[in-house]
């Protein structure tokens, strides 16, 4: 497990001593280029990764990449500046430093105080990528692939990725201010393909987190991932063409709460809601969704994948009730956006790269538990849709309106789950479906760490979660004819 200091050692290590840079002389480009600015940084970034792909029963891809960069930013009133590099110099951060350092001209801004830290630890620095030999990553992809398809007969298809990052970031402030993280990431996916005839349908699963491999790869973790992926596509297979109507919609837990990150998530983060360009801005402390809804967005949990020792800008990461019992009680907000609107920084200014700037972005965004059995929730429909799987979806953050498609679903008939249903698609508003929470389930469940989520091109590692869930009168487009 590291530590804040060991994490600043492992930083300085990279950046410092094997990079060759000078910290006096970086700390005076930093402090010269922040100079009249309200707020801002210097961030130095340093990443390595691989992925092995196998398909077709043998291995198809082995990519191993590293990088290494800085970007430097400057903040004056709502203006940004901005400018970065691959090369670590000097040199460099000083031409940076006099780009960015124009949005200050004249603006005479009081460098707003750094964030606090705290010694809370939530994953360990250990570098998953030389903790498991090249020769055991590929067999243990080509023992996946062949278990999968002693499984069933009906198997055509098996394709195996495996990824693993291990990514140290150093941020510098003006005065001498320094923070550090060293962030592993792995994630392993299968996909099966089963085939019947003329037939064929795929089911998918993964797991992963800010772990070593060995936290993922177990015989009985991996196994299930196969046995999972398995099972979607046989269901898949012996499915019929969903409905299409105005039906009560069960959600199932863990997963699903894509559609809650999607529709509702990106309107509450800060930005958004300071433009006034979401559809929940000016409704804080104002109900929002039915009673017993509870939304927290918490970067706190440990090993998970959306989870952040610190957020990009060096500030903690947090558990922000978003809404409590219904009521809209808080944004997520990076530095900046906090400052604007008067409120506090929540731990959720991330960025892809050192080629980003931070913006606010959601870390692991979850609903919380009611009081109902699942099995209850499902008894209480008389015709609708239980979905249990998602795919890609989109979302309008001004208005709310979203579609989603289900991978996997099926029909529900008088309170019993009937046989599965393929090509539907959920469609609604995120702010609306909150209000149609009839039935919230005690069956809370996080996702298996598979999730990525895209914002003005940028992608970072997140978490969704949430108990089965009610919806009254949802939207379903089919294909039934």
């Amino acid at each position: 497990m590291s530590s804040p200091v060991s994490a600043l050692a492992t930083a300085d290590g990279l950046f410092f001593d094997k990079a060759g840079l000078s910290r006096p002389k970086v700390q005076a480009l930093t402090d010269a280029a922040l100079k009249g600015a309200d707020d801002g940084e210097l961030f130095l970034e340093y990443r390595v990764s691989e992925s092995f792909g196998f398909d077709d029963g043998r291995l198809k891809t082995a990519n191993f990449d590293s990088s290494q960069g800085f970007g430097l930013r400057a903040i004056a009133g709502e203006s940004t500046g901005y400018a970065h590099a691959s090369e670590l110099s000097e040199a460099a951060i000083a031409r940076a430093g006099e780009t960015v350092k124009t949005v200050a001209n004249g603006h005479g801004g009081t460098l707003a105080a750094p964030p606090s830290g705290t010694n809370r630890i939530l994953y360990t620095d250990a570098n998953p990528l030389s903790a498991m030999e090249f020769s055991a990553k590929v067999k243990l992809l080509a023992d996946i692939d062949a278990y999968a398809r002693a499984k069933d007969p009906r198997v055509r298809q098996v394709s195996v990725s495996l990824t693993g990052e291990w990514r140290v970031i150093e941020i510098i402030r003006a005065g001498g201010e320094r923070t550090a993280d060293v962030r592993p990431l792995v994630r392993l996916n299968v996909s099966v393909v089963a085939g019947d005839g003329d037939r064929q349908e795929s089911g998918s699963a993964g797991v992963g987190g800010r772990a070593l491999y060995d936290g993922w790869i177990a015989p009985e973790r991996w196994q299930a991932q196969v046995d999972e992926a398995l099972r979607q596509a046989l269901v898949n297979l012996g499915s019929i063409p969903a409905p299409a109507g105005e039906m009560d919609v069960v959600l199932g837990n863990g997963w699903p709460g894509i559609l809650l990150h999607e529709a509702i998530g990106h309107g509450l983060e800060g930005d958004f809601n300071r433009k006034k360009t979401s559809a929940f801005a000016g409704l804080m402390g104002k109900r929002v969704a039915a009673p017993g809804v509870t939304v927290v967005d918490d970067g706190t949990l440990p090993d998970r994948r959306g989870s952040i020792t610190i957020d990009d800008e060096g500030t903690p990461g947090h558990r922000t009730v978003l809404i409590e019992d219904g009521i809209l009680t808080g944004y997520m907000q990076d530095r900046m956006n906090a400052r604007l609107m008067g409120m506090a920084a929540t731990g959720n200014g991330r960025r892809e790269s050192y080629g980003h700037r931070p913006m606010p972005r959601m870390t692991n965004t979850v609903m919380l538990n009611g009081n109902h059995n699942p099995e209850e929730i499902v008894k209480s429909v008389k015709k609708g849709l239980y979905a249990v799987q998602f795919g890609g979806g989109q979302v309008d953050i001004t208005s709310g309106k979203f579609v989603f498609s289900a991978t996997e679903a099926y029909l529900i008939e008088n309170g019993k789950i009937g046989p599965a249903v393929k090509g539907a698609t959920l469609i609604g508003s995120g702010p609306d479906v909150l209000t149609k929470v009839s039935m919230i389930g005690n069956d809370m469940k996080l996702d298996d760490g598979i999730g990525t989520c895209g914002k003005d091109g940028q992608g970072v590692p997140v978490g969704v979660g949430q108990p089965t869930l009610k919806i009254a009168g949802l939207t379903v487009g089919g294909t039934q004819a």
